[in-house]
């Protein structure tokens, strides 16, 4: 403003509220703006008393019309910053005392139905500070001081800046108008005025909302030593799951990351910098033409051009040729932190050199499938008993779809029940069942194209964390025949983006029990990354069967596998007769092949042997430990939280959205898909790789440097944020 020459010298004043506190920062009495620094910076609650900082430079007053902006803030709580200035041409009509009326649409949509003008009073008295509370509360948003300013208010610094300009503009038209053409002023039409209010009106509420219901942010000292993994043990070599640890060193606090996560949901989107949304993708264009040319050639022989759908990216996929422990390469030569780790299963880092070393040797012997029984299928079933207890029969798969619907089908076959209730949210792979209420909470069928009506007709869905609808759900089921299963990700639905409450899982087995249930924990993400016991080792809460996926394997092909009671197990015995029982028909030729089950057993080796899990989770705790200093330190509405390694980053919050509130959910889903994928487009031309650009797996690749190198990335990509 002091460069624009709204400003000079010492006049006027600028404050700023501060979130979540009845305080407001404003500009010092009598200091020259052309030298002021941050730390000169006052202030004040919101009586208008001065409240000292200890960081400040001391000594300072804050304006004396602090009085003035404490009313202000008080009265209107969708102002979040407000500027007063003596500008020439609205000080002409200051001394004239003449408001200014609807002249034009946009003066009316931005400043209000007319520019008022408030009594006079002395400067810095209660007078004044009475005068300016009585007309603000109009819900205008520029007013003139008689004989002596302005006051602009707006929803944001840059906006009450612009309202003070924009008033300046309005107020040289009116005045051109009274001098060239007396008594003949043109003025906008009451009905159209009125159109024009009521959308600022609408606006200003669905402010205020957010005023009221923002959250404190998560304050981290800049001095705070963040958490480490040096001082992770190496477990002694006979050590079981329960002596090892889990990842999760302290359980999140649900009820206020929900609250944080709601409220990011109730206020507008903030993305990049127009900009700073144009450079990275220059960056794309520029730096990643090798990649954008393949994926353009394998659109003709590819639906969509990727095969899978963590491939799907921003504003194209990027083409890897190499990974390497915490790190990726594209075919153009950039190096990215990859937070990805294929989406969750390579905990011990990509491409680990040991176990790829162990499986060679396998393979140089057997070859990647054989046919027939070999003997790492029972090392793995082995292995996996040995952390994971309550897995007392393993049957090998090809992957986590794979498992999930023949855990549902092992179910039925064994309660003799039908009914099968899952979470509203969580994704359990793509099988005609459980395509049902995916990612959106109460969607029910809204993905299931192509699957017939009779496929789901016996999915049932509850919302998240809602035990109450549960229950009603077995009730309803008991009445058709009974309950199944119910199958549950047992952090929350999408690895925890929607965290359930400590003791969650535990109600759910009691339900479970009551109604003659069996529980389905899907730990496909979860096995092995939460700790060698699991989640259900971690919650102390005996699932009846577990479905495990990508992380079973290391990462390597052919993924998956269910385990669980051996006397619900023996439905999947093997046999031509089908008179021994209730066996169920599964298959795959390459289940079990020689290549996945020694991999997977190599891999859970070496994760016990260097305790990976709890390694990578201190990783997590050092990632969302920094990502919230600099949330705080940008005053950016972002939720950083984490249940060990796996980290959440939601910048819009789109995963929140449900059907509990469908106009929200069809108005804003797009929208804030878009921002999170322009997110993730930023972060990636920072040299960081994300999921989607708001999920992060960490592994034991990530070192503290690591860590703290990619702290330094997403500072610069938070730099870029609009409003920053």
């Amino acid at each position: 403003m002091l460069d624009r020459g709204y400003l000079k010298a010492t006049e006027g004043n600028v404050s700023v509220r501060i979130p979540g506190h009845e305080l407001y920062a404003v500009t010092p009495s009598n200091y020259d703006y052309d030298r002021m620094r941050v730390e000169d910076i006052c202030i004040v609650d919101f009586n208008g008393k001065h409240v000292p900082d200890p960081g400040g430079a001391g000594g300072l007053v804050p304006s004396i019309e602090c009085g003035m902006h404490a009313n202000i803030y008080r009265e209107r709580p969708d102002v979040n910053a407000i500027v007063h200035t003596h500008q020439p041409y609205a000080s002409a009509l200051a001394f004239l005392r003449k408001p200014i009326p609807a002249l034009t649409d946009e003066q009316v949509r931005f400043l209000g139905k007319e520019v008022a003008i408030i009594d006079y009073a002395p400067s810095g008295t209660g007078f004044l500070a009475k005068n300016v509370q009585k007309k603000v509360a109009s819900g205008d948003n520029a007013f003139i001081i008689a004989n002596h300013g302005v006051v602009a208010l707006g929803t944001d610094p840059d906006r009450a800046v612009f309202n003070m300009a924009l008033l300046e503009k309005v107020s040289i038209a009116y005045l051109m108008a009274l001098t060239s053409e007396a008594g003949k002023v043109y003025t906008i039409p009451d009905t159209i005025r009125e159109i024009a209010f009521s959308k600022l009106r609408k606006d200003e509420k669905r402010i205020a909302a957010q005023i009221t219901e923002a959250v404190e942010p998560v304050r981290v000292p800049e001095d705070e030593e963040l958490p480490t993994s040096a001082a992770v043990e190496t477990p002694a070599e006979s050590a079981e799951s329960a002596d090892l640890g889990y990842s999760i060193s302290e359980y999140l606090d649900v009820d206020d990351t929900m609250r944080r996560l709601k409220a990011l949901v109730a206020q507008p989107l903030r993305g990049l910098r127009h900009d700073a949304l144009l450079d990275t993708l220059n960056y794309f264009d520029t730096k990643c033409t090798a990649s954008k040319e393949i994926t353009e050639r394998a659109k003709k022989r590819i639906p969509g051009g990727v095969q899978h759908n963590l491939a799907f990216n921003y504003p194209f996929p990027l083409a890897i040729e190499k990974a390497e422990g915490a790190y990726l390469t594209d075919r153009d030569g950039n190096v990215y932190i990859d937070f990805l780790q294929a989406g969750g299963p390579t905990i011990l880092g990509s491409n680990y050199a040991p176990v790829n070393d162990a499986v060679a040797e396998v393979i140089k012997q057997s070859g990647p499938v054989t046919g027939l029984f070999h003997e790492y299928e029972l090392k793995l079933a082995e292995i996996i008993h040995q952390y994971m207890p309550h897995i007392e029969m393993y049957r090998s798969l090809g992957s986590g779809t794979e498992a999930v619907m023949a855990a549902v089908r092992a179910a039925r076959a064994y309660t003799k029940k039908k009914m099968v209730i899952k979470v509203g949210g969580a994704y359990h792979g793509w099988s005609d069942t459980v395509v049902y209420g995916l990612r959106v909470p109460g969607s029910f069928r809204m993905n299931a194209k192509g699957i017939p009506f009779g496929a789901t007709g016996r999915t049932r869905e509850a919302f998240p964390h809602d035990l109450g609808t549960l229950k009603r759900k077995l009730v309803e089921n008991r009445l058709r025949g009974g309950t199944a299963a119910v199958i549950v990700e047992p952090l929350g639905p999408e690895s925890g983006t929607r965290p359930v409450p400590k003791d969650y899982n535990e109600k759910v087995r009691k339900l479970c029990d009551e109604f003659g249930a069996l529980l389905i924990f899907d730990e496909v993400v979860t096995g092995f990354r939460t700790g060698m016991g699991g989640a259900a080792g971690y919650f102390g809460v005996t699932p009846d069967l577990t479905v495990f996926g990508k992380a079973v394997s290391g990462g390597y092909p052919m993924a998956g596998g269910v385990g669980g009671r051996a006397d619900i197990m023996a439905v999947f015995g093997s046999g031509l007769d089908g008179k021994h029982g209730a066996h169920i028909q599964v298959g795959g030729t390459l289940s079990a092949n020689p290549l996945s089950c020694a991999a997977g057993y190599f891999a859970i080796k070496e994760m016990a042997r260097t305790n990976a899990p709890v390694i990578a989770g201190k990783a997590g705790d050092r990632l969302t430990r920094g990502l919230q200093r600099l949330i705080d330190k940008y005053g950016l509405p972002y939720v950083a939280y984490n249940q060990g390694s796996i980290v959440h980053l939601e910048s819009s919050g789109v995963l929140m959205l449900d059907m509990r509130n469908p106009v929200k959910l069809f108005k804003e889903n797009k929208g804030r898909k878009t921002l999170m994928e322009q997110m993730g487009a930023a972060y990636a031309a920072h040299g960081i790789i994300t999921l989607a650009g708001s999920r992060m797996y960490t592994s034991m690749a990530d070192t503290d440097e690591v860590i703290d190198d990619a702290l330094s990335r997403f500072d610069q990509v938070f730099a870029l944020v609009e409003g920053v």
